[in-house]
């Protein structure tokens, strides 16, 4: 029924439950999971910076990584424009069955922007449209408490708690992704920013 599964993100704490039901139903499915990120351009104002091309880059890594982990095909998008409309476009293109986002961004401005483009979504799509609100309390908002907990996985893992940072930490829908260089090779280290569990990755799997 469903064979391509589209899920829009901007790395906000908001997509984190929209990502995990997204990643459920493709795999209840068997579908591919498409994760697009759109750099928001357009009427509403420019909102691009130096930072949110390589932001949404991670963004769209984070679910692909996800889907991977989990067994599932995985494409990614950055696109550059008006977010409804980028959205409804990619749909379109790419014969996606359904979109599973996410009703809140980031706090302020983007969470106005955030719910404008779901409601347009939701309203102009001709694919069903599941809607996800935040529901989950991140409790770990700072960098350094994060980057600590990272460490304590290498620890755990035999690593030196000392080795250096390559990457990060970066907080991506709801999960900090810290990256180090050891002896044996690079080491990613996810820490979910509301259960504090943390997930050691070396050499990318």
């Amino acid at each position: 029924m469903y064979q391509d599964v589209l899920v829009p993100t901007d790395g906000s704490d908001g997509t984190r439950r929209s990502i995990a039901h997204g990643l459920t139903i493709a795999d209840r499915f068997d579908a591919r999971v498409h994760a697009l990120s759109v750099v928001p351009e357009g009427p509403l104002g420019t909102l691009e910076s130096e930072e949110a091309t390589p932001a949404a880059h991670r963004a769209v890594d984070h679910v692909e990584a996800e889907a991977r982990r989990n067994g599932l095909d995985a494409v990614t998008a950055v696109e550059h424009g008006v977010p409804h409309e980028e959205i409804l476009e990619y749909v379109d293109d790419h014969g996606i069955d359904m979109v599973v986002m996410g009703t809140q961004g980031r706090t302020g401005l983007d969470r106005v922007l955030v719910g404008s483009v779901t409601e347009r979504v939701v309203r102009m799509a001709d694919v069903p449209i599941v809607t996800i609100r935040l529901t989950d309390t991140v409790r770990i908002d700072d960098v350094d408490e994060a980057e600590r907990i990272a460490r304590e996985a290498l620890e755990d893992e035999s690593v030196d708690r000392e080795t250096p940072l390559t990457a990060g930490p970066h907080r991506i829908s709801g999960s900090w992704l810290v990256e180090f260089e050891t002896e044996a090779g690079p080491v990613r280290v996810t820490v979910d920013g509301v259960s504090g569990e943390t997930r050691l990755e070396r050499d990318g799997h």
